[in-house]
């Protein structure tokens, strides 16, 4: 590498930019004005400029971007003049590019690039079209017409309209990138804060095709000779780049100007021994040997290892694996350790390789083989033991199930058990008992028969009134078990057509009274059991009141209240004896302590008002949380479980 300086002939060792015409010549811009090259030295060019600008050109067409705007020429004559304010942006210095294709010229600016042809931006991309953020430091156009732009974000391409952006993500140091060229060769040349990289053309063509390939590169810094900067040397938007017609790229680096021959570049043909040197687990060392195992419960564990070149040794890269934990190789510049955390009980593999400051790899690179034990808590017998007590769990809730199932099954067979027996008992205290008195009057008129004819007379009515009232209350049973459960469906609805079916029996022995239903407060959905057992007992309380009270009229009042469930029925017959309310029934009869007995069973209260003369009222409250309970699981899924428990 040479390094031309102010006794070569260069005006000034303060350069700020380079630019190579259509005849090779490399022109260099400084502080103190222009030079060229002629082959051996420097010659200063001793016309004024317009300034320290940005040239492009094409053939005969010259443009110079300034702070002022946009000039035009043709040979050595102005064409036109564009002020940045005529084309829309604030005052500044642009990087141009020449587009042989197209005619015109693409510009670099603060926050994108811009095409402009015929005094018009025909097109334009900035980072919301995917280019590097920031401000654009130098373009190029290759002959096919794709447009390289180095900017603060990365490196941009702009090819058929798709544009993408190379950063550090991708491998780069760093992501400011201040230009851009290609060597002879073909290979890339990037010139950034980091350091001057390099990229041969086959991993650039990759990454285009796949924006998230990671190129391999060849960076050269400040141990290669070359001079750093963090920002661009030079206020103005000039190229700081050229490429000779030897093939020498020159660019300027704030102490002269620098060039480099990628020709001839020295190569380290050697890869790097590679070698593991110890594991520690937990702060604890362990020389590393074949089929190592270490202790349970390793929550850090780190492998140092390193690589021998004594040629730039701080450029050495390493990539490695962990197999049996990644799959994918982890690489790293001048880092010479790995950490892994909390890393299971299984076998792994190790595997580390590097590569010199020329790109060469020692793709062996070294390997080493370990175990960590198994915890208590990570053994195959203690998973075992966690699938047995699930499997036993299971089982357990398997075997509660059926224990559910039957006991719902024989509290159901319970429940028709006892049903039958209130038949039953219905039967013994009613229909039979009146047979068996109409049996004794037509024995004793059997006994009178021709001896007192009157009275066998009376004798024999008697029987058959009793015959006729023992039908009676037949018919009146066997309607009972006939009427339809109120499983589901409108409360006051099946309460009014009980009422129907009731009056209908009675029409044959007389005139039935009227029933009236009517519902006070919003109809809520009362829990399909306590509604059963609601609807039985309104039925009760309605055959109580058609077939004994003789009454004229009945009324039901549903009430839907927020704390309670009220039914209220009332009639105006002959009321019941205070004695046998206050007894709780007629001795021999079931009908009223059955009532209550099935209230109780729910959770509610049935109270019963009644005197000689002036009717009856009976009225069942239940409380809200019992009665408007869901129809499966929950609240209401414990008072059902109570209700078969009492009804065992």
């Amino acid at each position: 590498m040479t390094t031309f300086r102010k006794s070569d002939g260069l005006p000034s060792n303060s350069t700020t930019s380079l630019f190579g015409d259509d005849s090779g010549r490399i022109w260099v811009d400084s502080h103190a004005g222009p030079a060229w090259f002629n082959g051996r030295r420097f010659v200063p060019v001793a016309e004024a400029t317009r300034g320290q600008g940005n040239f492009t050109g094409t053939g005969d067409h010259l443009w110079l971007s300034d702070p002022r705007g946009i000039v035009h020429f043709l040979n050595t004559r102005l064409v036109e003049e564009f002020p940045w304010a005529r084309l829309g942006f604030a005052p500044q210095a642009a990087m141009l590019a020449a587009d042989r294709m197209r005619g015109g010229i693409w510009m670099g600016l603060q926050t994108g690039v811009v095409y402009f042809k015929d005094g018009k931006v025909r097109d334009s991309y900035t980072e919301a079209n995917g280019l590097g953020r920031g401000r654009v430091w130098d373009l190029q156009l290759d002959a096919d017409g794709t447009l390289w732009a180095a900017t603060d974000g990365g490196l941009s391409v702009v090819k058929q309209g798709r544009v993408a952006t190379l950063t550090s993500k991708n491998g780069l140091p760093c992501d400011a990138v201040y230009w851009r060229r290609e060597a002879d060769d073909h290979s890339n040349w990037l010139y950034m804060p980091c350091g001057l990289v390099r990229m041969a053309p086959a991993e650039l063509k990759a990454w285009i095709a796949n924006p998230r390939h990671t190129p391999e590169i060849t960076i050269f810094d400040g141990s290669g000779g070359v001079r750093l900067n963090s920002v661009p040397i030079g206020e103005s938007c000039t190229p700081r780049a050229a490429k000779s017609a030897d093939g020498k790229l020159w660019f300027v680096s704030g102490a002269g100007v620098s060039v480099i021959d990628p020709a001839h570049l020295p190569f380290n043909k050697l890869p790097p021994p590679v070698h593991i040197e110890s594991i520690i687990a937990d702060d604890e060392a362990y020389p590393p040997k074949p089929g190592m195992r270490l202790p349970a419960n390793v929550h850090i564990l780190r492998i140092e290892y390193t690589a021998l070149s004594l040629v730039a040794p701080e450029k050495i890269r390493f990539r490695y694996k962990l197999e049996g934990q990644n799959r994918n190789w982890h690489e790293v510049i001048n880092e010479r350790q790995a950490t892994y955390t909390n890393l299971g009980p299984r076998n792994y593999r190790f595997h580390v390789t590097a590569c010199n400051n020329s790109g060469v790899w020692n793709e062996t690179g070294d390997t080493i083989e370990f175990s960590i034990a198994p915890a208590w808590n990570q053994t195959s017998w203690f998973y075992a033991s966690c699938v047995a007590a699930v499997l036993a769990m299971l089982w357990g809730l398997y075997r509660l199930r059926l224990y559910q199932i039957a006991r719902e099954f024989n509290a159901q067979l319970d429940g028709r058990v006892d049903e039958r027996l209130r038949v039953a008992r219905e039967l013994h205290d009613t229909m039979l008992q009146t047979f068996q008195a109409a049996l004794i009057q037509m024995q004793a008129a059997r006994n009178i028969f021709g001896r007192r004819p009157e009275k066998t007379e009376e004798s024999l009515d008697k029987a058959i009134n009793t015959a006729a009232g023992a039908i009676a209350e037949g018919r009146s049973a066997i309607q009972d078990l006939r009427l339809h459960p109120a499983g589901g469906g409108d409360l006051a609805q099946l309460i009014t057509t009980a009422g129907q079916e009731l009056a209908r029996s009675e029409e044959a022995s007389g005139n039935p009274p009227v029933l009236g239903v009517t519902v006070e407060g919003a109809r809520r959905d009362v829990a399909p059991l306590i509604q059963d057992e609601v609807y039985r007992i309104a039925r009760e309380l309605l055959r109580n009141a058609f077939h004994h009270a003789q009454a004229g009229r009945i009324e039901v009042e549903i009430r839907y209240d927020s704390r309670q469930f009220r039914l209220h029925v009332r009639d105006d017959g002959k009321g019941i004896d205070s004695e046998v309310l206050k007894a709780g029934g007629r001795a021999g009869h079931y009908g009223l302590p059955g009532m209550r007995e099935r209230a109780n069973r729910f959770g509610g209260k049935l109270d019963f008002w009644s005197e000689a003369g002036a009717g009856t009222e009976a009225v069942l409250t239940v409380p809200a949380a019992v009665a408007y309970g869901g129809s499966n699981g929950g609240r209401f899924g414990f008072l059902r479980r109570k209700l078969w428990i009492h009804e065992r």
